[in-house]
C-alpha cells in the first residue's frame, strides 16, 4: 500500500472533526493530526475547545514546569470541587501529552517522566485534601517533635520508577511512623484509624468516577498482605511484614519502590527499613531462578488470556527488559549503590560503568526498550485505553504506520518483532527460559550423590584413592545432615552436588581438592544464595575447583568471605590483576558510591575491596600469569591504596568533628604514614601485618578550627586511632590488616603519633642498633611532598652515622640469634625457609648490616629500602662482589618464592633441607664473612 493511501484516511478525519469543534476556525496543520490520531483528545478537545489556545503557546508546550491541581485554600474546597479540578488538571495535561508525542515527536524518555511528575502532584494534592479533610473532624495525629505526623505514600512500578504509561493504573502503598493519638478534634481517635481514612479519601479522590471522568485506577493489591491486609500500616509493622513473610516478587516490586508527595524526615526512616529487605549485601543470585518463574508465570497468563501481539508480556517484550536490568540490580544492588535507582534507565547505565553488562548489548536494550515504550505510549494515546497489545482494527493500524513513518502494516510489524528479537536474545543469555545444564552421563552423578560408590565410575585411581574420595563424600553427608539449611537450601544443594562431582571428577583425582572445594561449600551452605550462584553459573563452579586445586589459601578466603565467589563468574577479570599505578584510582572510584558519612559501610567496602583484588593477586599467581617480585608488587600497591583511602575516611570524619589543624587542609595534611617491615620492603605477602608508624608536622600549641577546638597534636593522636579503629576492627568481613604500631619511637607506651621532627630527635639520639636496623626497609607511603623530604633526609641521616663496624657486628648478629632462638621451626630435616641458618632473615639482617656499616661512606646505600636493589647497589659501589650480589639474590627470590607457594597451600614455611643445600650455605658464607669474621 502507497504510504498516502494511509494518511489521507487519517487527515480526512482529522480535517471533519477540526470543523466539527472549531467551525469558525481556519484549520489548524497540528490540531488536525491530533485529532486525527487520537479518539482521547478530541473527546476532550470537545468537552472544551479553549484548551486549543492553551495547547498552541509555544512558551508551555515547552514547560516542563508542574503546578499544583488545587488551590492553596483547600478548606473552602469541598469535595465535588476537589474532585472535578483534580480530573480536569489530568485531561489538560494528558492533552498536552498526546500533542507532544503523536505532533511534536517528543522523546518518549522525556514523555513518561513528565507523565509520572505530572502524576506525583496528583496524587499529593489528593492526600493534602484528604489529610486536611479527616483533620478537621478528627485532629491530627502529633509526633514526639510536636508536628502533624504525615502519611507516606509509596508509589510503585512505572511510576516509582519515572517511567508511567499514558493510561496506567497506580499502584500505591500507604505508611505512618508509629502509633498516637489524634488532638484537637471532635474526639480523640487512634492513628491507625486516622490514616485509614485518610487513604480511603486519597482512593477515592483518584479512583472514583465522575462525570469529569477518572484520575486513575488505583491499584492496592501490591501492598502487606494484599487485598486482606490493612490499607495502612505503621513502620514497625511493614518492617516485620518484610522481614518475616515478604517474597520475592515483592523484592522484585521494591526495586521500584518510590515515596511520593513533599519530602520529610521520616522518608530516609522509611527507605531504610526497605533496604535490608530488597537488597542483599551479598550477591544474591537466587533471584535469577525467581525471576525465571514469574516470567514462566507471565508467558501462561498470556497463554490462557490469549493474549496475542502484546509488546509488554509476550516473548521479547518491555517486561523482559525489566527482568534483565532488575536481576542485575537484585544480584548486585546490595554491594553497588549506584544500581539502588528505580529509573531502568538509570541503572542500565550504571552496568555499563560497572562492566555488568556491555556497552553494545546496553545500547541494544535501551533503543529496543525505548521504541516498544513509544509503541504502548501511541496506543494508549488513540482512546486512553491501557493496552499493550497491538491493534487489529485498520484505523489504529493506520495510526501506527503514520506514526512510524512505513509505508505498511507489515513494515511495522517487521520493526517491532526486530526489536523484541533483541531483547529476547538478552533476556535469555541472562535470565534464560528454562534451566539448561550439561548432560550428567545419564544422571550417574545424581546417584553418586545420594549412594556415594565411585567404584561405579570405572576410575583408574586405582581402589585406594576411590575410597579415600568415598570417605570424604560420605562424611561431608553426614555434616550436611546436621546443618539448618532450610527445603530450598537442600533442594539447590541436591541439584549443585551432581555437577560439582561430575567437574572433580573430570578435572581432577587428588581427594584433597575434593576436601578444600566441600569445605567451601559446607562453609556457605547456610546460605542459599551462594550455592545458587555456583548452580546458576557452571564456569563460577570450574573456577572454583580450579583455584582449589592450586591453592588451599585461595580456598579458605572463599570459604571465610564467601561474597568473592562473584569473583568466579567473569575468569577474564579473575586472573587480571589491576596494573600497579591503578589500585589508588581504582579505590577512589569504589569509594564515590558511599555515602561519606556511613563508617559501617566504609570498614565493609574496605575490606572487601582488599579480599577481592588479593583474591585476583592469589588467583593470578597460583596459575603464574605472574611471577613472585609482581606478586608482592601488587600486594604492597594494594595495602597502600588501601591506607590512603583509611587516611582519608579517617580525616574527614576528624574534620567534620574538630575543623582543620593550623596550616592543613584537604590537600596538606600535616599527617604522613611510614611502613616498616615487608610493607617498606615491598615484599608484602597474604597473610602479612602492616608495621606502621603515624607522624606529623604540627606542634602542641596550636588550635584546630572547628566548633569543637583541640590542640593540634591530640588531633593527630585521634586521627591514628581512628585509623587504628578501621583496621585492627573485627567486622562480618573480619579486619582490614593487624595494624602494628610497635615500632614508633618508646614502643608500645609511645605516642600513637607524634611530631617527625620528634621522631628524627628520637632516631639520632635514642634508638637501638635493632630500631635502625628496622629504619632500613621503611619508606613514606602516605603523606605531603614536605614530609616525603623531611622523612627521607632524616632517614638518611640516621642510617649514615658513622659506625664501629665491629660493635655493630656483634649487635646485629646477637639480635639475629636471640630471634632464631625464639621463632626457628626447622629440624634438620626440614628447612625453615625464613628463621633457619641460611634463610630469608639472614639474607635480611646481611642486607641491613651493608647498610648500616657503609652509607656513612656510600650515601647511595640509604637510596633503597627493598633487599633486592640494597645488594644490586653495593655491589656497584663493590662493596660485595657482583657474583656474591647475585646468590643472595637468587637465594632470596628463591626462598619467597616458595615463601608464597606454600602460603597459598596454607602449609608451614618447611621444605626439605636437601632441596636448598646450596643457598642454604652460599648465605652461611655471606653471613661468616660480614657478620662473624
Amino acid at each position: 500500500m502507497d504510504k498516502m493511501q494511509l494518511v489521507e484516511p487519517l487527515l480526512s478525519l482529522g480535517q471533519k472533526r477540526f470543523s466539527e469543534l472549531f467551525a469558525q476556525r481556519v484549520p489548524h496543520n497540528d490540531i488536525v493530526q491530533l485529532l486525527a490520531l487520537s479518539d482521547f483528545a478530541y473527546q476532550v478537545l470537545a468537552s472544551d475547545s479553549s484548551l486549543i489556545e492553551w495547547l498552541l503557546d509555544e512558551q508551555q508546550c515547552q514547560s516542563r514546569a508542574i503546578v499544583s491541581a488545587l488551590p492553596d485554600d483547600l478548606v473552602s474546597l469541598d469535595e465535588k470541587q476537589c474532585f472535578q479540578l483534580l480530573r480536569r488538571y489530568r485531561q489538560r495535561y494528558w492533552l498536552k501529552v498526546a500533542y507532544l508525542d503523536l505532533v511534536r515527536k517528543n522523546p518518549i524518555d522525556d514523555s513518561i517522566a513528565y507523565i509520572s511528575k505530572l502524576s506525583d502532584q496528583l496524587i499529593d494534592d489528593a492526600y493534602r485534601y484528604a489529610y486536611q479533610q479527616v483533620a478537621i473532624t478528627c485532629g491530627m495525629p502529633i509526633d514526639k517533635q510536636g508536628e502533624p505526623m504525615p502519611m507516606l505514600i509509596l508509589g510503585m512500578g512505572k511510576l516509582g520508577g519515572f517511567e508511567l504509561n499514558y493510561s496506567s493504573d497506580i499502584d500505591l502503598i500507604f505508611s505512618y511512623p508509629y502509633q498516637c493519638d489524634t488532638q484537637g478534634g471532635r474526639r480523640a481517635i487512634e492513628g491507625h484509624v486516622f490514616f485509614t481514612k485518610v487513604a480511603q479519601k486519597v482512593i477515592a479522590a483518584l479512583n472514583q468516577v465522575t462525570p469529569d471522568g477518572q484520575v486513575f485506577r488505583v491499584d492496592m493489591r501490591l501492598r502487606p498482605f494484599g487485598e486482606s491486609g490493612p490499607l495502612v500500616m505503621s513502620f514497625t509493622a511493614v518492617e516485620e511484614y518484610y522481614q518475616e513473610q515478604g517474597r520475592d516478587w515483592e523484592r522484585y516490586a521494591m526495586l521500584k519502590a518510590r515515596l511520593i508527595g513533599q519530602k520529610n524526615n521520616y522518608w530516609p526512616e522509611f527507605y531504610a527499613l526497605l533496604k535490608p529487605f530488597v537488597y542483599r549485601r551479598y550477591i544474591d543470585f537466587s533471584v535469577i531462578e525467581s525471576l525465571r518463574k514469574m516470567k514462566a508465570m507471565i508467558a501462561q497468563e498470556v497463554r490462557r488470556k490469549g493474549l496475542k501481539g502484546n509488546i509488554k508480556l509476550g516473548s521479547g517484550g518491555i517486561r523482559e527488559v525489566e527482568f534483565v536490568v532488575q536481576a542485575f540490580q537484585m544480584i548486585r544492588g546490595g554491594r553497588e549503590a549506584t544500581l539502588q535507582t528505580q529509573s531502568l534507565l538509570l541503572a542500565l547505565q550504571e552496568l555499563v560503568i560497572l562492566e555488568a553488562i556491555a556497552l553494545a548489548d546496553a545500547t541494544k536494550l535501551k533503543d529496543a526498550y525505548l521504541f516498544l515504550r513509544k509503541i504502548e505510549q501511541y496506543l494508549q494515546i488513540f482512546n486512553n485505553e491501557q493496552t499493550q497489545t497491538l491493534p487489529v482494527e485498520p484505523l489504529n493500524q493506520a495510526r501506527l504506520c503514520c506514526l512510524l513513518a512505513v509505508s505498511s502494516y507489515d513494515d511495522v510489524l517487521k520493526l517491532i518483532d526486530t526489536y523484541m528479537q533483541q531483547i529476547h536474545g538478552e533476556f535469555s543469555v541472562m535470565v534464560g527460559v528454562e534451566k539448561e545444564h550439561q548432560d550428567d552421563e545419564g544422571g550417574q552423578y545424581d546417584t553418586l550423590w545420594n549412594e556415594p560408590d565411585f567404584s561405579q565410575l570405572e576410575l583408574s585411581w586405582g581402589a585406594d584413592n576411590e575410597q579415600a574420595w568415598q570417605n570424604v563424600l560420605f562424611e561431608f553427608k553426614q555434616q550436611m545432615a546436621k546443618k539448618r539449611i532450610g527445603s530450598r537450601g537442600r533442594d539447590i544443594l541436591d541439584k549443585l552436588m551432581p555437577q560439582l562431582l561430575h567437574q572433580l571428577v573430570v578435572t581432577t583425582n587428588d581427594v584433597n581438592v575434593l576436601k578444600m572445594t566441600l569445605a567451601v561449600i559446607e562453609q556457605v551452605a547456610s546460605r542459599t544464595a551462594y550455592l545458587e550462584l555456583l548452580y546458576e553459573n557452571l564456569g563460577a563452579l570450574k573456577q572454583l575447583i580450579k583455584l582449589c586445586s592450586h591453592s588451599r589459601w585461595i580456598g579458605e578466603h572463599l570459604a571465610r568471605y564467601p561474597i568473592l565467589l562473584d569473583e568466579l563468574i567473569d575468569p577474564a577479570i579473575l586472573y587480571r590483576p589491576l596494573a600497579l599505578n591503578a589500585y589508588r584510582s581504582e579505590i577512589r572510584q569504589y569509594f564515590l558510591r558511599i555515602e561519606p558519612q556511613d563508617l559501617e559501610l566504609q570498614m565493609e567496602a574496605l575490606r572487601q575491596f582488599k579480599q577481592t583484588h588479593q583474591l585476583r593477586i592469589a588467583a593470578a599467581d597460583a596459575t603464574h600469569v605472574i611471577d613472585i617480585m609482581k606478586v608482592s608488587d601488587h600486594l604492597t600497591a594494594l595495602a597502600e591504596a588501601i591506607v590512603e583511602q583509611s587516611v582519608e575516611i579517617a580525616w574527614q570524619h576528624m574534620v567534620s568533628r574538630f575543623g582543620y589543624p593550623q596550616g592543613a587542609d584537604e590537600h596538606n595534611k600535616g599527617f604522613a604514614v611510614i611502613a616498616y617491615g615487608k610493607a617498606g620492603g615491598l615484599e608484602l605477602g597474604y597473610d602479612s601485618d602492616l608495621d606502621l608508624v603515624f607522624v606529623h608536622n604540627s606542634d602542641a600549641t596550636s588550635l584546630t578550627n572547628g566548633d569543637k577546638q583541640i590542640d593540634s597534636r591530640q588531633f593527630y593522636l585521634k586521627l591514628a586511632q581512628r585509623l587504628m579503629h578501621l583496621f585492627n576492627t573485627r567486622t562480618s568481613s573480619g579486619i582490614l590488616y593487624e595494624l602494628d604500631p610497635r615500632l614508633r619511637p618508646e614502643g608500645a607506651s609511645g605516642l600513637l603519633a607524634i611530631n617527625i621532627e620528634t621522631f628524627g630527635l628520637y632516631q639520632n639520639e635514642q634508638a637501638w642498633t635493632w630500631e635502625h636496623q628496622a629504619l632500613v626497609r621503611t619508606r613514606m607511603i602516605y603523606g605531603q611532598e614536605s614530609l616525603q623530604q623531611r622523612f627521607s633526609d632524616i632517614r638518611h641521616q640516621v642510617l649514615a652515622l658513622v659506625r664501629d663496624k665491629q660493635a655493630l657486628k656483634v649487635q646485629v648478629r646477637e639480635m639475629r640469634e636471640k630471634m632464631r632462638e625464639h621463632l626457628a621451626k626447622g629440624d634438620g630435616l626440614q628447612f625453615d625457609l625464613k628463621q633457619d641458618v641460611g634463610g630469608m632473615a639472614d639474607i635480611e639482617f646481611i642486607a641491613q648490616y651493608l647498610v648500616l656499616a657503609y652509607a656513612a661512606e656510600f650515601k647511595n646505600m640509604t637510596q633503597w629500602s627493598d633487599n633486592i636493589r640494597i645488594f644490586t647497589t653495593a655491589s656497584e659501589l663493590d662493596i660485595i662482589s657482583e657474583s656474591e650480589a647475585q646468590q643472595l639474590i637468587h637465594a632470596y627470590c628463591f626462598y619467597r618464592e616458595h615463601y608464597h607457594i606454600l602460603s597459598l597451600r596454607q602449609q608451614d614455611k618447611l621444605v626439605l633441607t636437601s632441596e636448598v643445600e646450596m643457598l642454604k650455605q652460599q648465605v652461611i658464607t655471606s653471613w661468616q664473612k660480614y657478620l662473624v669474621e
